[in-house]
């Protein structure tokens, strides 16, 4: 019976629907996330009769025909980059995006990682890091006995040293877009990796055409929309019922058959 593997599929697909929206609401509350939604497509069909088939009977083309669907398969997760909230922080290295465009991020192995996530510190060479210790790019170095930093909307970075009231410039901020930013690999700790979809790197100051402005003392908080993704998360809990219910009714069915027999 064709129903029960129907409502299978419905099921399994409901079931990646709830583990999406649990992520979007486990990262509530975490600095820079993009939230995702799931989509589904169809199955493939059995044709009973073709559309536009030849009548066998009469030689007229059937209109509409007879197709059975088989189900339903999740076709991707699309990243959602609209503009989270901004909250201020007033620590000189917090830094959010207003706007579009991504840090970028130096790895370990020396490969290229973008973030939203603005929450910055010194590591022991006075380089401008992650909270997990990876260099911001391009580097900048600020020196021991700087006793101020200003970053403006345009990514410049000023300080003043001690005993020195004129301010000064020790680096530049970039940004980096994408002509599709869906199109990036999310590797964790709110980073993402550019890809063929994404299409490539385009570097820029803040402030340029297509690249957002720095706001420094504030970060940038995730766009997940908590009531939207409680809703979403019954929605999707009603449907995963539903598809259980068409495998209890096509099992009575079954077991109806086999009493007749």
């Amino acid at each position: 019976m064709r129903s029960l593997n129907i409502g299978a599929t419905g099921m399994l697909a409901q079931q990646m629907n709830v583990d999406v929206i649990s992520n979007n609401i486990a990262n509530m509350t975490t600095t820079g996330f993009k939230r995702q939604r799931i989509e589904f497509q169809d199955l493939m069909y059995q044709n009973m009769t073709r559309p536009g088939a030849t009548s066998s009977s009469a030689d007229t083309i059937v209109p509409s025909g007879l197709q059975i669907g088989l189900g339903v398969k999740p076709a991707t997760t699309y990243r959602i980059h609209t503009q989270g909230t901004v909250n201020l922080t007033d620590s000189e290295l917090d830094l959010a995006i207003d706007g579009q465009g991504f840090f970028q991020i130096e790895l370990p192995n020396g490969d290229a990682a973008y973030t939203r996530s603005g929450s910055f510190q010194l590591n022991q060479d006075g380089e401008i890091v992650t909270s997990q210790g990876y260099r911001v790019e391009p580097g900048i170095t600020i020196p021991d006995d700087a006793v101020n930093l200003e970053v403006n909307a345009e990514g410049q970075v000023f300080i003043s040293l001690r005993g020195q009231a004129e301010m000064q410039n020790v680096g530049q901020l970039e940004l980096v877009n994408f002509i599709n930013p869906a199109g990036l690999e999310a590797i964790g700790d709110t980073m993402f990796a550019e890809t063929e979809a994404s299409g490539d790197p385009m570097a820029g100051n803040p402030g340029e055409e297509n690249m957002g402005t720095i706001l420094q003392g504030a970060l940038e908080q995730s766009n997940v929309d908590v009531v939207k993704e409680i809703t979403n998360m019954i929605t999707a809990q009603r449907a995963y019922e539903m598809n259980s219910q068409v495998i209890s009714t096509s099992d009575e069915m079954m077991g109806t058959i086999t009493q007749l027999r």
